[in-house]
């Protein structure tokens, strides 16, 4: 019987992630393909019930696991949310795969939605474990949606800055040096052979449209794109369209 299991699990600064697994049995049965899932900035594991929710789905439609986790200062998991770098969080998917691999799962395929979306995309290159990598609202352009400029002194050695979804937080000189080594197109490029579904409502009041497709354009074959009309950044009132869009391609995957 499908169920939900806590795990926790270390990254490489040794802090321990929180996680979520849905799956039969905490050790993968037989070969058992997983979805690992990246929240977005500021967001949580759980994603208020809907990621909860999309991997019960997802198990009943397609017989895949889920793997939920809070990145590192986020959710239940240890560390300081203003240690955070897009190096840091995929570290942190790094070592989330390294879960699912050493408890037994794949084929292994990642999905990130928002910040998380830039996440998946900048690691699955360099990890040939991921198979496939889908992205929801994904950011293309961190240093623009995450402008320097905009950050003013905090406490301390920290900086505030008043993020796209309006919440204020509390960030590093480092978050955004960080960023600057990142080019995601180029991360989009080098996914190929292996596949690609970029999802993105034309209505998304945070990230762009326009950031989807650039990285369509980027993106090498086999590649997919979803525009969704009239939909936000959270698919309020599309989500079910995207999980059936995600449903049906993880399906038609060939491993």
């Amino acid at each position: 019987m499908w169920q939900w299991h806590r795990i926790r699990f270390p990254n490489r600064r040794g802090l321990r992630l929180s996680g979520l697994l849905y799956s039969p049995s905490l050790e993968a049965q037989a070969r058992q393909p997983i979805v690992v899932v990246c929240h977005g900035f500021t967001g949580t594991k759980e994603g208020r019930g809907r990621a909860v929710a999309m991997a019960e789905a997802l198990a009943q439609e397609t017989g895949w696991a889920s793997l939920l986790f809070d990145f590192a200062g986020n959710g239940e998991s240890e560390g300081e949310f203003s240690d955070l770098t897009l190096s840091g969080q995929v570290a942190d998917l790094t070592a989330a795969v390294d879960q699912a691999v050493e408890l037994g799962y794949g084929p292994v395929v990642t999905l990130g939605r928002s910040f998380g979306g830039t996440t998946v995309l900048c690691q699955a290159p360099n990890d040939p474990r991921v198979q496939a990598v889908c992205t929801w609202s994904a950011v293309a352009f961190p240093q623009r949606s995450f402008p320097r400029a905009r950050a003013r002194p905090g406490p301390g050695k920290l900086l505030t800055w008043d993020s796209i979804l309006g919440v204020r937080v509390y960030l590093k000189e480092e978050f955004f040096a960080d960023l600057a080594g990142y080019d995601v197109l180029d991360c989009a490029r080098r996914l190929s052979p292996r596949p690609l579904l970029l999802c993105h409502g034309d209505r998304d009041e945070v990230v762009p449209v326009g950031d989807v497709y650039a990285l369509w354009e980027a993106a090498r074959e086999p590649k997919q794109l979803l525009v969704v009309p009239g939909a936000d950044h959270s698919y309020t009132q599309h989500y079910r369209l995207v999980w059936e869009t995600f449903f049906q391609w993880i399906k038609d995957l060939k491993f």
